[in-house]
């Protein structure tokens, strides 16, 4: 039978609902200092805040090294009713430490390391397995290679290259960050070159580059797009990254959209004291996508595009 695989078990995958497809409720990285999510509380509080919001299910994006903690992110979805499916893989190489063991690993440990968190489950700091509430494993549902702003080192190509091996060995997708959505197709074709299709990657932050004729392309060559830009005004105001999905969504792209908030910050957390929380997108943004979109395609972007994603594929 199909599933999705989550912090607490297997799901039916038409029982996963309303996705924001990229948060972290726990994350630590010297690129971010000051900014840490390491509190298990308040993590949990930010958490039931999005679930009262209208939100189901998210993708918690913290891979391997950066502070993850598999056992509190399965309590917290125990406590909110949170679904959280968790990720393993690895970001790009600014965001661990100088001599950092991960950045030493050739491509067979790496393949070995993924694969085994979304067979297996994760492992804590001594070698226990990471069990949730119930005793059973916490087992990642998603691999994820990371690349800088127009830059793919030999360290993330030897990610992109594990990651790739572990879907195919697991059945689970890809998802890959990108600096300020550069290099989208040269990461599909990479990919692709291990045999992973582009209808099993998504394209993180692809809306930092808020090009809607790029964006048709990605969707054409299968790939879903991960728009989380939301509430970065700085960058580009919520009205700007509404249209990019609408202008998408005319040029035949709806099946492959997927929204998040990616808000990853301690100083945006109002658990943490800052704002505007991971409440924001279903409370700001989703009433304003509804509006825009007809019912069928609000479905596809919040809820079945995610779901066909996260399906692990024997």
């Amino acid at each position: 039978m199909s599933v999705i695989r989550t912090v607490l078990g297997d799901i039916d995958p038409a029982s996963l609902g309303v996705l924001d497809y990229h948060e972290h409720l726990f994350q630590t990285s010297p690129l971010l200092p000051g900014d840490e999510l390491d509190d298990e509380k308040r993590s949990g509080g930010e958490a039931g805040m999005l679930v009262e919001g209208g939100v189901q299910a998210i993708i918690d994006a913290t891979p391997t090294g950066l502070g993850r903690d598999a056992e509190a992110t399965a309590r917290i979805s125990e406590a909110t009713g949170l679904t959280v499916v968790h990720t393993t893989g690895a970001h790009h190489g600014g965001h661990y430490r100088s001599g950092d063991a991960l950045l030493e690993m050739n491509v067979r440990q790496l393949i070995d390391l993924f694969t085994i968190d979304v067979a297996s489950g994760f492992r804590l700091s001594d070698g226990a397995p990471a069990k949730s509430p119930g005793g059973a494993p916490v087992r990642a549902g998603l691999v994820k290679a990371g690349i800088r702003y127009w830059s793919i080192g030999t360290f993330e190509r030897r990610v992109i290259e594990a990651a790739a091996a572990t879907s195919l060995n697991t059945g689970c997708a890809v998802m890959v960050h990108l600096d300020f959505g550069s290099a989208t197709h040269e990461v599909l074709d990479l990919i692709a070159a291990e045999g992973v299709q582009p209808d099993r990657v998504v394209l993180a932050h692809a809306d930092r580059n808020l090009d809607s004729g790029l964006h048709n392309e990605l969707a054409a060559r299968g790939a879903y797009l991960g728009y989380d830009g939301m509430a970065r005004h700085r960058d580009a105001p919520d009205s700007a990254i509404l249209e990019c999905l609408l202008r998408v969504v005319k040029g035949g792209g709806a099946a492959r959209l997927l929204v998040g908030g990616d808000v990853a910050r301690r100083t945006r957390y109002i658990a943490y004291g800052g704002m505007p929380g991971l409440s924001y997108l279903p409370l700001r943004f989703l009433p304003r996508l509804s509006d825009g979109l007809d019912p069928a395609d609000y479905e596809l972007v919040t809820r079945s595009n995610g779901a066909r994603l996260l399906t692990l594929r024997s």
